[in-house]
């Protein structure tokens, strides 16, 4: 770890304090009235009064306040900083669906928009949480390994667009790609979030495998049904063409998943209802995890600041105490 100031020009101000100690010290004799006497010897022995020394630490205390905050103002940073926190969380997977029937409009602006909002509103809260994405429609993506980078994973979410894979419902095959993700994570508790509007009709491995596969692995699923009814309108990316699609939820086979692997199975006809799934994650177990966090840059003007407040505060309690003058 390297200390470097951003503006190190600005150290230049700290001469102006040379003519203030000049000022407060070396002119501090002709300040005084004086008289002439023959001899200091009656004078031999006595102490220079207390009042007078606090004068001169107020006034040495306010030279360093001011020095201070000009080194604040050059903007002392750490670089290469490495750290590390000590947190409770949980691993978390989120599995989307992709598929064209999640353009319908039943559920406003489309199923797709309000589960990446939804999905979006849900990350902004998990600070403590490693977060991870997987896609899915006739084929399944995994887009971002666990992390805690919200950002990043924000990212992630934004950036995904329909018509990135093959079209179909391939469920089993997200689910499978959702558990390879999780299984990296270090917490003890695990999920995965499965939100989808359809029923499995393409890929290499059938849902209620997976869902044994990740009962074995201790990993709890949260299958969410989405969609008001089983026809989906599809809208061509130009929209210039609607084509309206038989897409039953498969029910069944989603609440299969939930109880198999201890969740839950939600079935969400507006954007409100998947409050409860985010609700339902919070009371998760969390797992003390030690996190290690590279920042490239961090500022570290803080503690010149807080120098600087200190030092004039104790020149205000001075001036209204010990030194207070008596009109």
């Amino acid at each position: 770890m390297n200390m470097t100031l951003k503006y190190p020009f600005l150290l230049l101000l700290l001469l102006l304090l040379l003519p203030l100690f000049w000022y407060w010290f070396g002119t501090r004799r002709s300040k005084f009235a004086a008289l002439g006497i023959s001899s200091i010897s009656a004078f031999k022995g006595k102490r220079v009064g207390g009042r007078s020394l606090l004068i001169a630490v107020s006034k040495v205390l306010q030279l360093c306040a001011i020095g201070f905050l000009i080194v604040a103002l050059a903007r002392p940073q750490k670089t290469d900083y490495l750290s590390n926190s000590h947190i409770l969380g949980t691993d978390i997977v989120l599995a989307m669906d992709i598929s064209e029937s999640m353009s319908n409009p039943d559920i406003d602006p489309t199923r797709f928009e309000a589960a990446k909002a939804t999905a979006l509103d849900f990350i902004r809260h998990r600070n403590q949480d490693n977060m991870g994405l997987v896609i899915f429609a006739g084929e399944a993506l995994s887009i971002m390994p666990l992390t805690n980078d919200l950002i990043a994973l924000q990212n992630a979410v934004n950036g995904v667009r329909m018509g990135s894979l093959a079209n179909g419902t391939a469920i089993g095959d997200g689910l499978v790609s959702s558990i390879n993700r999780v299984l990296n994570g270090k917490a003890k508790s695990k999920s995965i979030i499965l939100l989808t509007d359809g029923t499995n009709n393409t890929g290499d491995v059938a849902p209620s495998t997976a869902a044994d596969i990740a009962a074995q692995k201790g990993i709890k699923v949260y299958t969410i049904g989405i969609g008001l009814d089983s026809k989906s309108v599809y809208i061509d990316p130009y929209g210039l063409a609607r084509t309206t699609i038989d897409t039953p939820i498969d029910e069944e086979t989603l609440k299969e998943i939930a109880r198999k692997t201890g969740g839950e199975y939600f079935r969400v006809k507006d954007s409100d209802t998947l409050e409860k799934v985010f609700k339902e994650i919070d009371q998760l177990e969390k797992t003390s995890m030690d996190v290690e966090s590279y920042q490239r840059t961090q500022e570290a003007f803080m503690p010149w600041i807080i120098a600087a407040l200190c030092c004039f505060g104790l020149v205000l309690i001075m001036r209204y105490t010990v030194l207070t003058k008596i009109p």
